[in-house]
């Protein structure tokens, strides 16, 4: 590990100087240099000192941050077949980030679940095939083809249905999580 490119990375987030951080760990503004550039070595009472000053603990301090997943296969993905339809959640644990993508696949005479009204937005992208997109208090739905896409707020309970012949797949985008 790096110590001084550390302690520097810390030093700056928590928008400290150099001279304010030899003021609260009572080190010399110096000797702080030195440490950054690793020019010189902290005992582990210095940098107790210097961690608590940084509103951290030498745990913390040298715990790697463990690197986010950015990229998902086929094999992160869960799938859940039910009748006339398939839903796959191609992100895990999606509800913990401020959108959620989901890849919906329709049988012909298939139906979504019915997205109850909430807080939000949603975004369709038709892979293939095509769906009505029905809301609630609206009798006809909107077809939605191949290429095309759909941008709804969720304020109106709504859902998928293929009423076409081939099967129909489409990714949706929910913001905030809801599937």
């Amino acid at each position: 590990m790096d110590i001084g490119k550390r302690i520097r990375q810390l030093r700056i987030q928590n928008d400290l100087t150099l001279e304010e951080l030899a003021s609260r760990t009572e080190l010399t503004k110096g000797f702080l240099s030195q440490l950054e550039r690793n020019l010189s070595s902290p005992s582990i009472q210095t940098l107790e000192d210097i961690t608590e000053a940084l509103g951290t603990t030498m745990a913390k301090f040298f715990a790697e941050d463990t690197a986010e997943q950015i990229v998902f296969t086929p094999e992160d993905a869960f799938i859940d077949e039910r009748d006339r339809h398939t839903v796959h959640w191609i992100v895990p644990n999606a509800q913990k980030n401020e959108m959620e993508p989901i890849l919906v696949e329709l049988e012909p005479g298939g139906k979504s679940e019915v997205i109850d009204p909430h807080n939000g937005e949603e975004f369709g992208y038709v892979l293939s095939g095509k769906v009505t997109l029905f809301r609630d208090g609206t009798k006809k739905g909107v077809v939605v083809r191949k290429g095309e896409n759909f941008y709804i707020s969720g304020k109106y309970a709504h859902w998928l249905e293929n009423n076409g012949t081939h099967s129909a797949s489409v990714l949706w985008i929910s913001t905030p999580p809801i599937f």
